[in-house]
């Protein structure tokens, strides 16, 4: 993991990349890519709330946004479906709202707009949701789903119709909402930035064994360059988005501090996975590569929680 990292977080990193890798989320996808939608992998939920992530943020486990952020990296670097950040702001925002949530339910999170929410990640496989509006959030169990289609193959996206009004909308510390949805975005840049770190290790590795001319297509230089600008965005972008979650934990400036870094990795990411696609040619483009999956995650993650039009937009003076 790198940029600070005590050893408490290396140690979490490598005990949950070990555990994605021997529990393969990319073989489940391929098993229901063609006729099942993708549902939440039942051993990664018990996984996930035997090991204490699900309470990662809550006072209980007293973790912060820089522990959540190497399980973050580790889900999307295997492109799991298990929305891991959004289950622990959830909980993390019960408890700070003082809402009674069950320990043995996935607990969900959506931001209300309109009569709806902005896009919920696996949303089908959540018990109830905790839905957050500018001063006020609600408990809402088994609430109807507007489906999504999106480029995403690894994870299903859905909004909640809130259309009912008998919700039981209670008042939330001031400034709530807004550290929710700072640390919401900054976690989906950092699952952009596992993807793009695994697009990396796989396009280095193709580099060294694809040949052209009798010799490997990673000993030409546009290629080299090519693998260079990827590192480079990926280690760039893990510092910046580590500095926001400390800005997150430290509460000094975390809104424009998590801007700021999330318009820069989202935007890395997508040059990562684009220089990936080239380098790798044409088998790249084919459906059996595994590439396209993490491509596709990358473009989702860039869309949402605001986009890097809307980060960048946020640090200039109104």
């Amino acid at each position: 993991m790198g940029i600070g990292a005590t050893d408490e977080q290396e140690q979490l990193s490598d005990a949950e990349r070990a555990w994605l890798s021997r529990h393969d989320p990319i073989q489940r996808i391929r098993q229901v890519l063609d006729d099942k939608p993708i549902r939440i992998d039942s051993a990664a939920v018990a996984h996930a709330a035997e090991s204490g992530l699900l309470d990662l943020l809550t006072t209980e486990v007293g973790g912060t946004h820089r522990d959540l952020a190497v399980c973050t990296e580790a889900h999307g670097y295997a492109v799991s479906s298990l929305p891991i950040a959004d289950l622990a702001i959830a909980r993390w925002v019960a408890e700070q709202a003082d809402l009674e949530a069950s320990d043995d339910a996935l607990l969900g999170l959506a931001r209300a707009r309109g009569n709806g929410t902005h896009p919920v990640p696996m949303a089908a496989d959540m018990a109830r949701f905790v839905v957050l509006r500018d001063d006020s959030v609600a408990l809402v169990s088994a609430p109807e789903l507007a489906a999504m289609t999106t480029l995403d193959l690894t994870r299903s996206w859905a909004r909640l119709v809130l259309d009912d009004p008998g919700l039981d909308w209670r008042p939330v510390p001031s400034g709530l909402a807004e550290r929710a949805r700072a640390a919401l975005a900054l976690h989906r840049a950092i699952d952009a930035l596992g993807a793009a770190a695994r697009l990396l290790e796989m396009t280095v590795e193709y580099a060294g064994q694809r040949e052209q001319f009798g010799v490997p297509i990673g000993s030409f230089q546009a290629v080299k360059h090519h693998c260079a600008d990827m590192a480079l965005g990926v280690d760039a972008s893990r510092a910046t988005l580590w500095a926001a979650a400390s800005a997150l934990d430290d509460g000094a400036q975390g809104s424009r501090t998590v801007s700021a870094a999330v318009a820069y990795a989202k935007s890395a990411a997508s040059r990562v996975a684009s220089t990936a696609l080239q380098v790798h040619g044409g088998i790249g483009f084919t459906w059996e590569h595994d590439l396209h999956l993490f491509l596709r995650r990358i473009r989702v993650d860039e869309a949402l929680d605001g986009s890097v039009a809307d980060h960048r937009a946020a640090l200039v003076p109104a």
